[in-house]
């Protein structure tokens, strides 16, 4: 179990984490998400024992990190994958960090073969891809075959055989009961692979929940009605503040705060026809952004096109 206790982390007069706590439990894969600047990387390296809190405390199976008289065992975590001597091989690698903690020669050659790396271990790092130098820092973080497990946008740089493999390799750790972190910018893979959420922004807290809870909460579901009596239909429709009508085209409404059986029901009551009744759920990246919009340091916007 990974658990914050009030983190606080100033830098200066700026303060980059505030009174964050949270608690990550084993047998689940938990996404770690905000946008750039949130406080991620600092949170992360609390965590790790890498910066020291202002205030506050983090731990790991009850222990601060470098508490731990094996800390390979207890987490293993990427934060950067390039951070390795450029004319070690891979095996060389993983040897070396191995020893420090009496790790056997086996283990080594069982994450070269978990990571994809075997046919390339005895080549030099300098020469990898930034597919294969992540997979190599996965392998690192693996070879204590640690209780825990963070990391760092672990599919950078990865092919989509890679994703998946990474995104197969989360849930078989967390299905063996292993707490596993997980930060990434890409909400479509987070979709896919976590199972519980905490999100952050200016340091501070935002939500700490599941993925379907947090689209539910932030969007709900929009059901996607077909009629060629619309008109009729939003009338009948409208009234409750929580409702909410869209046209969509002139045989086309978007309805939000009735699920697809009320609308079906009051439909049929009145005789109005249906050519199509499909619900349609937000997605992790719209209810994403919106929980973060107040949250963001710096907002683009749309081009209207070019000058004159």
């Amino acid at each position: 179990m990974i658990r914050a206790e009030r983190l606080t982390k100033r830098y200066g007069d700026r303060t980059v984490v505030r009174d964050l706590s949270f608690t990550v439990r084993p047998g689940s894969v938990t996404g770690f998400l905000g946008p750039n600047g949130a406080g991620k990387s600092t949170t992360l390296r609390m965590l790790l024992g890498l910066d020291a809190p202002t205030h506050g405390r983090a731990t790991v199976a009850g222990r601060p990190y470098a508490a731990h008289p094996a800390p390979l065992t207890q987490v293993g975590a990427l934060l950067e994958a390039r951070s390795l001597h450029p004319g070690r091989s891979a095996r060389h690698h993983l040897t070396a960090l191995a020893l420090t903690h009496g790790i056997p020669r086996s283990r080594v050659d069982h994450v070269l073969d978990v990571a994809g790396l075997t046919e390339v271990a005895d080549r030099r790092v300098k020469g990898f891809s930034l597919g294969m130098g992540q997979r190599l820092g996965i392998a690192a973080a693996l070879l204590g075959d640690p209780a825990a497990v963070v990391l760092d946008e672990p599919v950078n740089g990865l092919d989509p055989e890679g994703v998946l493999w990474i995104r197969t390799l989360l849930k078989s750790l967390a299905a063996e009961g292993r707490t596993v972190l997980v930060s990434s910018h890409l909400m479509s893979e987070t979709a896919l692979t976590a199972d519980h959420l905490i999100v952050i922004g200016k340091g501070r807290l935002l939500a700490d929940t599941t993925v379907t809870d947090l689209v539910r909460e932030a969007g709900g579901t929009t059901v996607k009605v077909v009629s060629p009596d619309t008109d009729r239909l939003r009338t009948l429709l409208s009234g409750p503040p929580s409702v909410r009508l869209t046209a969509d085209g002139p045989d086309t409404l978007q309805v939000t705060g009735l699920d697809a059986a009320d609308i079906g029901r009051t439909a049929a009551a009145h005789g109005v026809p249906l050519y199509e009744l499909t619900p349609q759920t937000a997605s992790l990246e719209q209810a994403f952004l919106d929980l973060t919009h107040d949250s963001v340091e710096y907002h683009g916007h749309q081009s209207q096109g070019a000058a004159a």
